[in-house]
């Protein structure tokens, strides 16, 4: 382990720690901030905290409030990365482009007060420091706390999760009040769309290789709102023991299920779609062979004006699609 990281450590600890409000009470030290995170811990600070490093996606999020962190690091290279498009982070370090490799090191150098990313219930992880990510890539938690709004059933609440940590750090919620506006106004819209084709059924797919991955809404907080919203996205049957977010078919199976639209995740596409495309079970899939696909955006809405585009853009698709194309 380098010495800056060892340093870096010291510090943050002095300043943050995680802990009660009552045992902070306790100890008679004045409190400046204090955020309960997705992990159910509350953290506390004597002063608000300002050396923020951010996963890529968690960044964009609190650069809707003014805030920008010192650094970030992406799963993906940030030009190729969907859920990136039209953000500018000149100025900001980046830390990796590639899941589960974070150049810790360089990050110490940045002596963070903050480390912000998504909490995921499944792995019990922040973003960044899940299962299978480098043992070095782990060791950013020693900088400073991490910190984030959980991955829940609505990707409503982790959206309001970053504006209640953006005003603990600051931020003035309201800058996001016309972004909101929009974004109900799509939410209406999708949801006329999906009345009008109440016999529409979507399934949520990414195939890669010789398998065929299907998404499970239950961990999916984007496809449990278009539950919500009045899309039927079909729940598979068995989801993997071991990664429940999807059910993984082998590909000689991937006509299991039959809806009559089918979703690709689209931080894969369309290479997941030309995977399908290569496979002869492509036939076998209605929804496929009629040419009735799509993308949906697959875990990493964070902000109310990338959520009420995709709405409007799955709205128009809903509209022109047809309900009947499977027949029971």
């Amino acid at each position: 382990m380098r010495r800056p990281l060892f340093a870096a450590t010291a510090a943050a600890a002095l300043l943050l720690s995680g802990c009660s409000a009552s045992d902070s009470d306790a100890g008679g030290d004045e409190v400046a901030w204090s955020y309960t995170s997705g992990d159910g811990e509350t953290y506390t600070a004597a002063e608000i905290p300002t050396r923020i490093i951010a996963e890529a996606s968690s960044a964009k999020a609190l650069m809707e409030f003014g805030i920008e962190p010192i650094g970030i690091w992406a799963s993906n290279p940030i030009e190729e990365d969907v859920s990136l498009q039209g953000v500018d982070f000149s100025g900001i370090e980046v830390l990796g482009e590639e899941w589960g490799k974070i150049d810790v090191a360089a990050a110490a150098e940045l002596q963070p007060d903050l480390i912000v990313g998504d909490w995921w219930p499944v792995e019990e992880a922040y973003s960044g420091l899940e299962a299978g990510v480098e043992e070095e890539s782990k060791k950013l938690a020693e900088l400073a706390p991490v910190v984030g709004p959980a991955q829940s059933d609505s990707v409503v609440t982790l959206i309001e999760g970053y504006a209640e940590l953006a005003e603990t750090l600051g931020a003035d919620p309201d800058q996001i009040a016309e972004s909101r506006t929009a974004f109900d106004a799509a939410v209406a819209d999708f949801q006329a769309a999906t009345a009008e084709k109440p016999g529409l059924t979507a399934l949520a797919v990414s195939p890669y290789d010789t398998s065929y991955a299907i998404a499970v809404p239950e961990h999916a907080p984007e496809l449990l709102d278009f539950q919500q919203w009045g899309l039927n996205v079909i729940d598979p049957e068995t989801p993997d023991p071991d990664f429940p977010y999807w059910e993984t078919l082998s590909m000689e199976n991937a006509d299991k299920y039959q809806p009559d639209l089918l979703l690709f995740d689209d931080r894969w596409h369309p290479g997941n779609e030309d995977t399908l495309a290569a496979a002869p079970i492509s036939s076998s899939i209605t929804a496929f062979a009629a040419g009735q696909t799509t993308t949906w955006p697959g875990y990493w809405l964070h902000t109310y004006s990338d959520y009420a585009s995709e709405l409007t853009r799955l709205a128009g698709v809903i509209r022109s699609a047809d309900e009947n194309l499977v027949q029971e």
